[in-house]
């Protein structure tokens, strides 16, 4: 009997040791299922974050690429295709960190519209497709990411801008031009915009109402706005028209995006100006008032053409020309919209 409780123990023993071997083998493969899991985790993470951030730069790449080929569309020569798809690969590449980046097309068959479509390049393989990082421990193919945007030829349709109006009568540009004549604008009639007999608003311009005495006036295009009446424009002028002369008297141009209006009706107070669109004029000189900065560059001296001068008594006017304007940014005189095309041009992505 002692014998076989002896020899129990020895069997219990391997018994034991056998369960715990067991057990070290199902752990062992639970171990190897679990580095697999990480291992395709981690090529997840990495790899998808990776796609993301090229997916941002090519559409970063995608909507600069399209904003540059339609302001380069946008001028008043045009472009032609290989001059849109320069513009937009320039940007393309310099969105994305390797400078590389493949644009697959330069859509200009919409008027008004640029459509590009970018896509994965390498800039040290040279391949149209992201390289491979853990991915690869699990055989998954390569991947190519792309990117798409829309740029459009918008007029301003509304916004603030100086407190006056012009004439749809004064403007003189057409598609064929990048600059309309030099001309004097005039309050009062008589000038070659204006027309006497059919304005119950005296002159080519007007002053707009502005209640919050900030030189600054909102309008918006299809609606009416009222007028300032008088001539002469109150003090709080002063500052932008100093900074005109400044500029100008620096040899920079003053460009400023105005309202214009096709039809006017009332006089006085009660006068208003209908909104059609917005133009930008080149400013070299007026007459707001007599003296200080209310009068500037407005005699024959000064611009060696005396029809163009208006120095004398209670004349008022305005001297410059139309000129046409492209921008990235909302107009001056208003934000993109469904104002006329009277030559200024806001540059925006539509999708």
């Amino acid at each position: 009997m002692r014998r076989l409780v002896r020899n129990s123990k020895p069997r219990h023993r391997a018994e034991k040791s056998n369960a715990v071997n067991r057990e070290r083998g199902a752990a062992g493969v639970t171990v190897a299922l679990l580095l697999m899991v990480l291992v395709g985790a981690g090529a997840m993470a990495v790899d998808v974050g990776q796609i993301y951030v090229e997916r941002g730069e090519l559409q970063n790449g995608a909507d600069a690429g399209a904003m540059a080929a339609a302001q380069l569309c946008a001028e008043a020569d045009g472009c032609t295709q290989l001059e849109a798809e320069a513009a937009a690969a320039n940007l393309a590449n310099g969105n994305a960190r390797d400078n590389a980046s493949t644009v697959q097309s330069v859509d200009l068959s919409v008027a008004n519209q640029v459509t590009v479509v970018t896509s994965t390049l390498s800039g040290t393989t040279n391949a149209g497709f992201l390289s491979k990082m853990f991915a690869s421990a699990l055989n998954a193919p390569p991947v190519t990411v792309g990117a798409q945007a829309t740029a459009g030829l918008t007029f301003p349709g509304g916004g603030g801008a100086f407190p006056l109006a012009f004439s749809d009568e004064c403007w003189d540009l057409s598609e064929a031009v990048d600059t309309g004549e030099l001309q004097k604008i005039s309050w009062k009639p008589g000038t070659t915009c204006t027309n006497p007999s059919g304005h119950t608003v005296p002159g080519g311009w007007g002053w707009l109402e502005d209640p919050d005495n900030d030189c600054y006036a909102v309008t918006t295009t299809g609606n009416v706005v009222g007028s300032d009446p008088g001539s002469d424009k109150p003090a709080q002028c002063a500052t932008i028209l100093q900074g005109w002369i400044t500029a100008l008297d620096s040899g920079e141009t003053v460009e400023v995006t105005f309202p214009v209006f096709d039809s006017k009706s009332g006089t006085g107070s009660g006068a208003i100006f209908h909104i059609i669109g917005y133009a930008t004029f080149s400013i070299v000189g007026w007459k707001f008032g007599n003296g200080s900065v209310y009068e500037y560059h407005n005699t024959t001296a000064a611009l060696g053409n005396s029809n163009l001068a208006c120095s004398a008594g209670n004349a008022r006017c305005i001297i410059g020309q139309f000129v046409k304007y492209v921008t990235l940014e909302d107009a001056e005189g208003g934000g993109a919209g469904s104002g006329e095309n009277l030559g200024t041009v806001v540059v925006k992505l539509i999708k």
